[in-house]
Order: C-alpha cells, then sequence, then structure tokens
C-alpha cells in the first residue's frame, strides 16, 4: 500500500490545479478520479477536444486545455477511472479504498482534498422521468465527450448553464426549439440590489449579455416566467405544457434538458461526518470550511464547487489555495489567490437572487415521483413526515428513498426540503441522509480482488 503526503479526489478544476501547486511545493500526490480522462464536468474530454468541438462549446471550456497540460507535466500520480467508496480516518492521516479495473485498492494520505464538485439540482416536475427527459447537464456530456447534438430539444428551468448549452447548440447548427424559463419577474427586482457589487466581475455579465444576443439572432424563443410546467407523453416525451405571460403554451418535443442550477456533492463530506450548514442563498447544504477549505475533520479539505458553488475558475484558485495551505505556505503568500477568488467571487449573489429555485420544483404536487429510484411521490413523503418522521433517515426507513443506485444524489435536496415544509422546521434542523460506504456501487468480486 502506498501513503503519500496527499491525495486528492476529483481532477476538475479544482483537483488539477491543486495537485499542480502541491506538485511544486514538493508534496507526493495521487489524484484518483472517475473519469477516464481529466478535467472533471466543466472540462470533460477536454484534452481529446477538436478544433471543430472547441470552437463550438467556447473559449472557457477550451482554457482547460493548459490546465490539464500543468497538470499532466506535474508528476502527480494520476489513477483514473478509479472510484472511490469508502474513506477512513486514522492516525495521522487518512486511508482511501477505491475500485479500479474490476479490483479494490487502498493509498494513505497525510492530508486529502475533496474536489469532487457539484450535482444538477433535482427539478421533479409531472413526467421528469419519461424517456426523453434528461438534465441540461447530461445534454452538454454528450456534446463534449461525443459531439451528439439533440435535434429540437426544449430547456427547462433557469440558470447560466441553460444560456451556454443553448448558444453551444446555436454553434453547432441546432439550436433549441425554446428555452422555458422559470425566473419570475420579482427575481429580478432582488438580484437587482446586487449589481453594484457584480460589476466587479463585469467579464461574467458581458458573457451573460452575450449569450443572451446569441440566442435572440438564432431566433430562439424564450418563455419567461413559466408555470406550471408538465412533460407530457405516454411511453416517451411529446410535448412540454406550461403557462407564461397568462397563457397556456404546448411545444411538442421529444428531448427535454431540465436544470435548475447546481449544489455541492455532499458526499464524501457526509460520509467523513463533516459539519455543514444550509446556505439559503443557494438553496442547498455546505460544508462548513475555513479561508483555505479544511473542514471540520482536520486534514480535509474541499476545493471547488463542492464548498460552494463559485464556477471553474474559483474552483481552480481554490485549489490552489488548499494545496498551499498543505504545503505550510504562509498566510501573506497566499494573499493573491484569496483576493482574486473575492474578485470572481463577486458576481455570484447576484445570479443566486436571480436564479433562484422556483416554487413548483422546491414543492411539487403529491403525485410527482421524487425518488426516482424507489419510485416514491412528494405525496408520500409528505405522508411520512407528518406521520413523526423527523428528517430524511427515519423517511428512509419508513419508505426506502435515497437507497437506489444513486444513494439520495438525485432526491436528497427535494426530500429534505418536504419534510421541513411539511415539519415548518429549517433545513438545518431537518437534516440530510446519513450516507455510508461504499460511495458507489461495489460488486463483490471488485471487494474480493483487493490487492492486499
Amino acid at each position: 500500500m502506498s501513503r503519500r503526503d496527499l491525495c486528492i479526489i476529483g481532477a476538475g478544476p479544482a483537483g488539477m490545479a491543486a495537485a499542480v501547486e502541491a506538485r511544486a511545493a514538493g508534496l507526493s500526490v495521487t489524484v484518483l478520479d472517475e473519469a477516464l480522462r481529466p478535467g472533471g464536468q466543466i472540462y470533460r474530454d477536454v484534452t481529446r477536444a477538436s478544433a471543430a468541438r472547441l470552437a463550438v462549446l467556447g473559449p472557457d471550456y477550451a482554457t482547460g486545455q493548459a490546465l490539464a497540460a500543468r497538470f499532466a507535466a506535474s508528476g502527480a500520480e494520476h489513477l483514473c477511472g478509479a472510484s472511490v467508496w469508502h474513506i477512513e480516518q486514522e492516525e495521522g492521516g487518512f486511508l482511501l479504498s477505491y475500485s479500479q479495473d474490476g479490483a479494490s485498492s487502498q493509498v494513505e494520505a497525510a492530508k486529502l482534498i475533496v474536489a469532487t464538485g457539484a450535482l444538477e439540482r433535482p427539478m421533479p416536475l409531472p413526467g421528469w422521468t419519461l424517456p426523453g427527459v434528461t438534465t441540461t447537464g447530461a445534454l452538454q456530456i454528450l456534446l463534449k465527450t461525443s459531439g451528439v447534438v439533440p435535434e429540437g430539444v426544449v430547456l427547462v428551468g433557469c440558470g447560466p448553464l441553460q444560456l451556454l448549452l443553448a448558444a453551444q447548440l446555436v454553434a453547432a447548427g441546432k439550436p433549441p426549439r425554446a428555452i422555458v424559463e422559470t425566473v419570475p419577474a420579482a427575481n429580478y427586482l432582488a438580484a437587482a440590489k446586487h449589481l453594484p457589487r457584480a460589476l466587479r466581475g463585469l467579464g461574467y455579465l458581458a458573457k451573460g449579455a452575450g449569450l443572451l444576443l446569441k440566442l435572440r439572432r438564432a431566433g430562439v424563443p424564450i418563455y419567461r416566467d413559466a408555470q406550471a410546467i408538465t412533460l407530457e407523453g405516454d411511453t416517451t416525451l411529446e410535448a412540454v405544457r406550461f403557462t407564461s405571460g397568462g397563457r397556456e403554451q404546448r411545444i411538442e418535443a421529444t428531448t427535454a434538458g431540465l436544470h435548475h442550477g447546481v449544489v455541492p456533492n455532499q458526499q464524501v463530506t457526509r460520509l467523513m461526518r463533516c459539519e455543514h450548514r444550509w446556505n439559503a442563498d443557494q438553496h442547498a447544504f455546505v460544508p462548513v470550511c475555513d479561508t483555505y477549505g479544511e473542514t471540520s475533520v482536520p486534514g480535509l479539505f474541499v476545493a471547488g464547487d463542492g464548498a460552494g458553488i463559485r464556477g471553474a475558475v474559483s474552483a481552480a484558485l481554490a485549489g490552489r489555495l488548499a494545496a498551499a495551505r498543505i504545503a505550510g505556505k504562509s498566510d501573506s503568500a497566499s494573499a493573491p489567490l484569496m483576493q482574486a477568488l473575492a474578485r470572481d467571487a463577486a458576481v455570484r449573489p447576484l445570479l443566486e437572487a436571480l436564479y433562484r429555485p422556483c416554487n413548483q420544483a422546491l414543492s411539487p404536487a403529491d403525485d410527482t415521483l421524487v425518488c426516482r429510484c424507489e419510485e416514491i411521490t412528494a405525496g408520500q413523503i409528505r405522508a411520512a413526515a407528518a406521520a413523526g418522521a423527523p428528517g430524511p433517515n427515519q423517511v428512509k426507513a419508513f419508505l426506502r428513498t435515497g437507497m437506489g443506485p444513486c444513494q439520495g444524489r438525485t432526491c436528497g435536496l427535494a426530500v429534505t426540503g418536504l419534510i421541513a415544509q411539511s415539519s415548518g422546521r429549517s433545513p438545518d434542523e431537518t437534516g440530510y441522509f446519513r450516507i455510508r460506504p461504499p460511495l458507489k456501487p461495489l460488486t463483490l468480486s471488485e471487494m474480493a480482488a483487493r490487492d492486499d
């Protein structure tokens, strides 16, 4: 079994930047990542992207190539296709168990950086389990990895990723049929007070305006303040029905992408029993971290969107900052990184106020499926809460919510939200699923074929 100064879980912008920084300081580093190539979700497959694909996906995506090149040259050990399924805290560090190539192995590390990024927020709507309905992130993954561009897709929800994918589809010559946006007019007023601060991140505002201009020139219709959204179909998606501007609309479509923003991936930090708090602005749980990303578990750091949603630029900066701390660099040496992080995060309050989740997704109708794995409806969860279940773990015992293959990744926040609404308690008081090993489904043969 090998031992490292530092192990990093995830090879996205935070993980790669942390590895480069740590190796420059002379630390031994192992990076474990489920993907076969570095990049994470934001830079997925950037190392083999063709010039044509780079042109479609845009310059922000292309910047990942330089970071991936520095990572490859850093000398860090990169275990690709490695799924971490358990972590144990031990004297002097951590013991990570992971599966790779059909067998399980272990690695020890004095320090650990969790750079597992974000997950798309659940958006339970009537019909969201129909074939043809997926997430916007999944559609973008198809575009990045395979160059697959859906025909006539309808994008439903809100957030910068919706606009970005729509613009990328325009660039690929297959613009979306429509964008069904759930942002109410009140959100624009709430976001306006954050505009002076957001001007520090003028580049992001300019990019957003540029995406909207591109979509307008392409003639992509955007339906504002969409409500009462239903995804219709018997055996597959046939249409998206909703109201906008007081009028009922129905758009025929065989593919729809749902998106309601992204939230921190809590699986590892919950497994390690790190302290978490509810972030009302991001409407999600985040691990409690200090300035450098160290959690309530000494030696365990979180870098990137797993510590709170900030985007790729901030993720790379946070990865460097955590690695600098682990390498023993002084506060003054890290000050430029902190300042850069503050500048890059200036636009976040505006985005969070503008793209707050819509009420329909936060409080779905009783007959809407919430836990897709176990086919549990919102009404069943409300009934369990009314029967005295105080939190998600008790509802799990009643209904098996969160016990399927996704282990609560898809339904977790929705279950917490429904229980909190039913009980009148805060999300912090309600809590979240208790995560246990294995973090991902694991075969007995993988456990039996351990390298020790």
